[in-house]
């Protein structure tokens, strides 16, 4: 186990080691995940051991006999319930370590992060009490065989896959992780959950609550890793179903090496490059504040990051003037305070990555109106961090690279728009479908608006509304294939099978 240090906090007793059939247990590969407060750099590192081949396979090994000769897919499901429902009461009563644990491994602001951790227990207990309703349907029916009138009785029941292959990315791990364990182990299934490299300790914490909370060893199981352990996990044998969450470009490469092997069902949840689209009927101090959040929240590390901001031309200077001011009051330092907005990127590569696509808008002859930079006026203590200001471009062309490529940083490109049409064709200018926004206080426009753009979600007036978890979450176009959340979630995990009986 480690101690975690920072920002003035500590976490004792975080377990670093893979959880593998009940048990905490060292890994088989050599490989280590060296992690530092993005905030500081500060040296001494945790070290977190990853995962190859060889520790996948073993996982998978132990969840393919819990399934096919394990009590779990043979509880009832009250019985299943009721151990998920103390499986969501622990991972609550101990939030606030589990965000503490992100904050010092991602980088995101504290107070964002209990909230995830929050949800993370509402991830698990939500398809717990959902699956005591998911019943199945019965069909009534009549007809003839060999030659006697019958009638038919056809009974829906929802079983377990199998073995589920679960790959987290590492910008909200634990909040995504637990999106998918909790309706796969409600539905029956084992898992084994490959947390991200850069970001493995929030997760890997879950192993102790699933003890506690009685579920049976070689249900869950819990090992970081690579592309090694990616690639062996989606293309094992044994591996019923995949739901992976990253780039699109990683999601390719996943449907093609699980196709190749035995065609397993693949839910992927991919990219984003959200347009947030403000006509001038709209509030414009609460857009303005919508905007900046929907593009600085966690950095702008996040799939549904509104990176493209449309504006009504009669209304452009004046919004993007309250825009930029707003951006340069926006107070950057340690994740940890409460008095801080924003705060560093999760390494010191991904800054760099960022930084490239900053200088490619402004050799690509965008304006920049706001950051850019990293930032001089920082405590002594946070000056090596992977920080980088909030950025704003103006003067973007619609074929330019930061109004095309998902960033997955701060960075935002402003276009004007005259016209409803235009401002359609500019939201649906791009290869992605996950999300967007449309603000307006014409609610008929809203709704003709919102109906028009080609993404799986979209959000009137408001930004990231996820305040049920039964409603779908997932895109179109590149950004994915299928839906999480709610019933999508458990009718992935689950095999539909019809008994049909003649009387």
């Amino acid at each position: 186990m480690a101690t975690v240090t920072f920002g003035g906090l500590s976490v004792n007793d975080v377990e670093v080691r893979h959880f593998v059939n009940g048990d905490y247990t060292p890994a088989l590969s050599s490989e280590v995940s060296r992690i530092r407060y993005p905030a500081t750099n500060a040296r001494p590192e945790t070290e977190c051991p990853l995962g190859g081949g060889d520790d996948i396979r073993r996982a998978v090994a132990v969840a393919r006999e819990a399934f096919d000769e394990g009590p779990w897919p043979r509880l009832s499901a009250k019985a299943r319930a009721q151990i998920l429902l103390r499986f969501a009461a622990l991972i609550e009563r101990n939030a606030d370590d589990i965000a503490k644990i992100d904050t010092f491994n991602v980088g995101k602001l504290l107070k964002g992060c209990r909230q995830e951790a929050a949800r993370g227990a509402e991830n698990i207990s939500y398809p717990a009490h959902a699956l005591l309703g998911h019943t199945g349907e019965v069909f009534l029916g009549e007809g003839e065989f060999i030659g006697r009138s019958v009638k038919t009785r056809s009974a829906v029941s929802y079983e377990p896959v199998g073995v589920a292959g679960i790959i987290v990315p590492w910008n909200s791990p634990f909040m995504l992780g637990t999106f998918d364990i909790g309706p796969a182990l409600a539905m029956g299934n084992t898992c084994v959950v490959k947390p991200p490299p850069w970001a493995p300790l929030s997760l890997l914490q879950l192993g102790r609550y699933a003890n506690e909370a009685g579920i049976p060893k070689g249900v869950l199981n819990i090992v970081p890793g690579g592309k090694e352990a990616g690639e062996t996990l989606v293309r094992h044998p044994y591996v019923d179903l995949v739901s992976f969450t990253g780039s699109v470009t990683a999601g390719k490469e996943v449907v093609k090496a699980n196709a190749a092997v035995r065609l397993s069902r693949v839910l992927a949840e991919l990219g984003g490059k959200a347009a947030t689209i403000v006509f001038a009927d709209a509030d414009l101090n609460r857009a303005v504040q919508g905007a900046a959040l929907s593009v600085f929240r966690g950095q702008g590390q996040s799939c549904v990051a509104g990176s493209r901001l449309l504006i009504e031309k009669a209304v452009y200077t004046r919004f993007i003037t309250a825009l930029v001011a707003l951006a340069e009051k926006i107070v950057i330092g340690d994740p940890a305070r409460e008095t801080t907005h924003f705060g560093p990127l999760i390494t010191a590569e991904h800054r760099t990555r960022v930084e490239g696509y900053i200088e490619t808008g402004i050799q690509e002859g965008a304006t920049l109106l706001a950051g850019g930079k990293r930032p001089r006026t920082l405590d002594p203590a946070l000056r090596e961090g992977n920080f980088i200001e909030p950025t704003i471009f103006a003067d973007v062309d619609p074929g330019m690279t930061i109004f095309c490529e998902e960033i997955f940083g701060p960075v935002l490109s402003v276009l004007p728009f005259e016209s409803e049409e235009e401002a359609i064709r500019l939201g649906n200018d791009t290869d992605y479908g996950l999300s967007g926004s449309v603000w307006t206080e014409n609610g008929a426009r809203g709704q003709r608006i919102a109906a028009a753009l080609r993404v799986g979600m979209v959000w009137i007036n408001g930004h990231l509304l996820r305040h049920h978890l039964g409603a779908p979450f997932g895109g179109m176009k590149q950004s994915g294939i299928g839906r999480k959340g709610g019933r999508w979630s458990m009718e992935f995990f689950s095999e539909p099978k019809i008994i049909c009986a003649t009387y």
